[in-house]
């Protein structure tokens, strides 16, 4: 970024945050966190398990409703929208309103545990207590929060912001809901970048999308009773000996990359041989082409274990099955691109411009997020905390403290109105 763009650009934010009305927002922040602890705790409350999530969905376009957003609705793919309308009027001969570019501002919905485990949120002063307080609950009150402060301030974009709570980020939801907005929406062209709140914090920029693959793998057979169908190959043992081969491979630590066993299931008792057995398989790296290695060894890694099953196996006399009684499938369940912003992209600029502003130290870094579907299609996007700290995500012990979050909000906010404005 050269220090001519950095000026300008930090000009603007400094011009921004002059504004009467920017100011009563930042003090609705600071006067309203009680309500939006309120927020937090009720969304926290709503189970939204991956292809779960339409109670929060509805919960969500209800508040959108209630703070005056336009257009609310809940899309064919689950996701929640609103639209803020921006202050600017179409003149006679420009392009209609519908056509013009606007902003995406979103949090996804989903938390990765099923709905039993969600129980009942437990508040400690200004820590709430409950699998996904931060992951994404964080996320989506802030962008009420937002939206509220907004209102409240009489704060109007100079164009269009799509407010969005999107389905399907975690595990195989597959950024579904992401997907869904950016190639099949009516408004997909429009949209020329993002803002994504994911989880806690306000110093992090995540620039670059990790990608991955994931796979299920299932091997099965005739099974019998471990005595007197003894020699009938094993499954289970099969998967062990491909999962230790695929453990032999040297994984480049520049970039990183990275698979994990993370699920496996199968048998029926401890005396049976089993019919079948499946596990589930994540691979990561930044590099795709890396990615499209891992996969093959894995391939190689069960059709070699396989293969030394059933040729050990075609010698013995059996009724019950032919001379390859073990099968294999490797079905691929989840695949997100792998992409990273321009380092002179707009959005970059704007948010440390931001940064600098509000005095953040911020860093950048690499996760795998709902950013990755508009990064891979070349569209400017970041995904950034919803404000506060967090801990134990992803386990029944997650927790979400909501000290200094107004300082993310502030941050958010000045980011959604400069991105808004009109380039020049």
């Amino acid at each position: 970024m050269s220090s001519t763009v950095a000026s300008s650009t930090f000009q603007v934010i400094s011009q921004l945050a002059r504004q009467p009305a920017v100011h009563r927002a930042f003090q609705w922040f600071h006067l309203q966190e009680m309500q939006m602890r309120e927020w937090h705790r009720q969304v926290a409350s709503i189970p939204a398990p991956p292809f779960g999530e339409a109670d929060r969905a509805r919960w969500v376009a209800e508040q959108f409703a209630t703070l005056g957003l336009e257009d609310v609705g809940i899309d064919d793919c689950g996701n929640a929208l609103g639209w803020m309308r921006g202050a600017i009027k179409v003149q006679p001969g420009q392009e209609p309103r519908a056509s013009r570019p606007c902003t995406l501002f979103s949090a996804h919905l989903d938390t990765v545990f099923p709905a039993e485990a969600i129980g009942q949120p437990v508040q400690e002063g200004s820590i709430l207590r409950i699998p996904g307080a931060s992951d994404n609950c964080a996320g989506i009150t802030a962008v009420l929060g937002v939206a509220a402060a907004m209102r409240a301030a009489m704060l109007r974009p100079e164009n269009d912001i799509l407010f969005a709570c999107n389905v399907g980020e975690e595990g195989e939801g597959n950024l579904r809901g992401m997907r869904y907005v950016f190639t099949e929406s009516q408004f997909a062209a429009r949209i020329h970048s993002a803002v994504i709140l994911d989880g806690a914090g306000t110093d992090t920029i995540v620039t670059q999308g990790l990608g991955s693959k994931r796979f299920r793998i299932t091997i099965s057979g005739p099974g019998g009773h471990s005595w007197t169908d003894a020699g009938i190959p094993n499954p289970i043992m099969i998967l062990a000996n491909a999962l230790t081969a695929m453990g032999r491979l040297q994984l480049p630590g520049s970039p990183r990359t990275t698979w994990n066993v993370g699920h496996i299931e199968g048998g029926t008792s401890i005396n049976s041989i089993p019919q079948r057995v499946e596990a589930r398989i994540d691979t990561r790296s930044t590099d795709s082409a890396i990615l499209l290695q891992l996969e093959e060894h894995i391939h190689d890694a069960v059709e070699t274990a396989v293969e030394e099953a059933n040729r050990t196996t075609r010698d013995l006399p059996s009724e019950s099955h032919g001379p390859d009684p073990i099968q294999f499938e490797i079905a691929t369940i989840g695949e997100r691109p792998a992409a990273a912003l321009r380092k002179d992209a707009r959005i970059l600029n704007t948010v440390r411009a931001v940064d600098r502003h509000l005095q953040i130290q911020n860093h950048v870094s690499t996760a795998s997020t709902d950013a990755n579907i508009p990064l891979s299609l070349g569209i400017e996007a970041v995904s950034l905390g919803g404000g506060g700290s967090g801990g134990g995500v992803h386990t029944l012990e997650e927790w979400f403290d909501a000290a200094g979050r107004d300082l993310a909000l502030r941050r958010i906010l000045l980011l959604l109105l400069a991105l808004a404005q009109s380039e020049s």
